[in-house]
C-alpha cells in the first residue's frame, strides 16, 4: 500500500484543543472517503481533556465534576494532554473492515517504537493498546497491608479507587509494581474509513489519569516512556520513531477484508 502521509497539528505551545483536532478529523475522513487524498495520520499533542467513548460508566468519570467530552469511538474513558503523542490514522480499508486487524497493527507499531527506546512491551488479553507487565501477583508490594489476595479493587464492588488516594492512584502502578498502561488505543470505521486512533505518554503528568477510572480498567495503571526508562524522552524524540514504525507496519501488512462467516444452508 502507499505510504502512510502524516500532517503535525501542533505540539508544545502550540498543543490543540480537542474539538478542533476532532473538527480537522472528520474535514480529512470525508477527503479520504472521496478519494480527494491518500491515507493520512494526523499528529499532535492535546491540551488537557477527558475524553469518553461509547462505552464510559457514570462511575468511572471525574468525581469533581471535571468537564468530560463524549466521543464517538469505542473503549471508555482517557485522557489527553501535554507530553502525550496522539495519532489518528485516517486510513480507508477494505470492507467489511477487520477492526481488530486494525487495532493489532498500530499496537506493534507502537511496541516497535517503545523497543527502540529500550523499553519492552506487549499486548495483554482481552485489553487493547500497549502494556507493561507487572511483577507476578506474588511478588508485588501489599496494598495498605493486605494481601493482594483481597484487592478491593477486584472483591468490593462498592470500591472506588477514585476515593482512595495514591496507593490506588493509576499513576502509582509503578511503585504497586502491577501491569501499566503505556499506550491508549480507541477507533472508529465509518464508511471503511477509519478514525481516532492512539496516544502513547511520553513524559505527561500522569497524576491527571487518577481523577478516573483509566479505560475503565480498575486493577492496573499507567506510566510513561520517561517514567520507565528514568530519563525525559520527548515528544520531538519520539514522533519521528513512531512514523517509522507505522509505515513499515503498515507497508508489510496483508490488508484484507474482515472474513464473513456463512451460514449452513
Amino acid at each position: 500500500m502507499a505510504d502512510l502521509g502524516f500532517v503535525h497539528l501542533g505540539f508544545g505551545p502550540d498543543c490543540v484543543e480537542y474539538t478542533q483536532a476532532w473538527e480537522e478529523q472528520r474535514r480529512v475522513h470525508a477527503a479520504r472517503f472521496a478519494d480527494e487524498i491518500g491515507d493520512t495520520c494526523l499528529l499532535l499533542e492535546h491540551q488537557p481533556v477527558y475524553t469518553a467513548g461509547r462505552r464510559t460508566a457514570d462511575n468511572e468519570r471525574p468525581l469533581d465534576g471535571t468537564p468530560v467530552v463524549d466521543v464517538d469511538r469505542g473503549g471508555k474513558i482517557t485522557w489527553h494532554g501535554p507530553g502525550q503523542l496522539v495519532g489518528y490514522p485516517i486510513m480507508k480499508l477494505p470492507r467489511p473492515v477487520d477492526v481488530v486487524a486494525h487495532v493489532r497493527r498500530l499496537e506493534e507499531a507502537l511496541i516497535r517504537t517503545a523497543a527502540d527506546f529500550g523499553l519492552e512491551t506487549t499486548r495483554v488479553e482481552g485489553r487493547s493498546g500497549v502494556w507493561v507487565l507487572g511483577d507476578p501477583i506474588e511478588e508485588r508490594p501489599k496494598i495498605g497491608g493486605l494481601s493482594l489476595d483481597f484487592d478491593p479493587r477486584l472483591t468490593d464492588d462498592e470500591f472506588d479507587p477514585r476515593l482512595n488516594g495514591p496507593e490506588y492512584a493509576p499513576s502509582n502502578a509503578g511503585q504497586r509494581r502491577e501491569d501499566r498502561k503505556l499506550a491508549a488505543i480507541g477507533i472508529r470505521v465509518a464508511k471503511g474509513v477509519t478514525m481516532h486512533g492512539f496516544a502513547i505518554n511520553v513524559n505527561p503528568d500522569n497524576t491527571w489519569f487518577d481523577r478516573i477510572v483509566p479505560c475503565g480498567i480498575r486493577d492496573a495503571g499507567v506510566t510513561s516512556l520517561s517514567y520507565e526508562l528514568d530519563k525525559e524522552i520527548t515528544i520531538a524524540e519520539v514522533v519521528p520513531v513512531v512514523e517509522k514504525h507505522l509505515n513499515d507496519v503498515l507497508e508489510q501488512a496483508e490488508l484484507r477484508p474482515r472474513e464473513i462467516e456463512s451460514a449452513a444452508g
